[in-house]
């Protein structure tokens, strides 16, 4: 069971929809759910190698606690409105007698060491699906994925939220150690889903990595699956996207950029096609 879901947040107004999916999911595993807002330090606005007047130091310090302040004041008021629309109980704690609960907690420093810090003993991390146009949610996304070791729920815009997550699940699976490590560490949601299903293209990365022993694996762990063979003329993370549509999934299960992230941003890869891409929600593994 998953027991533990941060959300970072950045005031950023997709704060919203990624609480909602974490809900979502949070609500079928009795979860709890850290909030947490990456609040600025002023020592990281500051000019770098440039002499600044005492007076204009201590105005910055000054200037940097009020914003965050009300920043912190505005964001907390937004989640306890939500997380009651939500039906989650506040709680300094999980306790699966009460369900779905959350916290909110604030903390200077980067986003990138917050993330660190909180993502690295939870059971996943959700944030907002990145906005390449607007430079919004890429830091975000790459630094759950990249320096946390935990698998990252990416969260398309809704205009509704998702009244539940995890019930018909998708995995991507052409039998890469990616694609192995998305399995192992997704097996709290797999276990949850009342559907669970392995989509291939018919092609596997080496001996003892078909698809026949992923579904071995699965039900070694009782867990039942059924695969699914899709089409991949000219894009596989398009063919992947249609499959898992196609099956009905409300999740999708894959690993990410077997190759750098930089090399898939510049050049395109299968990942990154799916981050731009994608309309539903996807669990990364890196």
């Amino acid at each position: 069971m998953i027991r533990k879901i941060l959300v970072p947040v950045r005031g950023d107004g997709k704060g919203d929809n990624v609480l909602a999916h974490a809900a979502a999911l949070a609500r079928g595993h009795k979860a709890h759910i850290v909030v947490t807002h990456c609040r600025a330090r002023a020592e990281d606005l500051m000019p770098y190698g440039v002499a600044i007047p005492a007076f204009l130091r201590e105005q910055i310090i000054r200037q940097t606690a009020e914003v965050a302040n009300l920043e912190e004041a505005g964001l907390r008021d937004e989640v306890l409105a939500l997380a009651a629309k939500l039906g989650l109980t506040a709680a300094d704690r999980g306790d699966s007698n009460k369900g779905a609960t959350f916290s909110f907690v604030e903390e200077a420093g980067r986003q990138v060491d917050v993330i660190k810090r909180h993502g690295r003993l939870a059971d996943l991390i959700a944030v907002a699906k990145p906005d390449r146009d607007r430079n919004i949610g890429s830091n975000t996304l790459k630094a759950a994925l990249f320096n946390s070791g935990r698998p990252v729920l990416m969260c398309p815009m809704r205009d509704t939220a998702p009244s539940a997550l995890g019930v018909s699940v998708a995995i991507a699976w052409n039998g890469s150690s990616e694609a192995a490590r998305a399995l192992a560490q997704s097996m709290a949601v797999i276990r949850g889903a009342a559907s669970v299903t392995l989509l291939t293209n018919g092609t596997d990365a080496g001996p003892g990595t078909t698809i026949d022993d992923a579904v071995d694996y699965l039900a070694a762990h009782e867990i039942t699956a059924r695969i699914e063979t899709f089409e991949s003329k000219k894009s596989v993370a398009k063919g992947l996207l249609a499959a898992a549509s196609s099956v009905g999934a409300d999740l999708l299960i894959m690993g990410a950029y077997g190759d750098s992230h930089e090399r898939e941003t510049l050049f395109g890869g299968n990942t990154q096609t799916m981050v731009d891409g994608s309309d539903m929600p996807i669990l990364f593994s890196h």
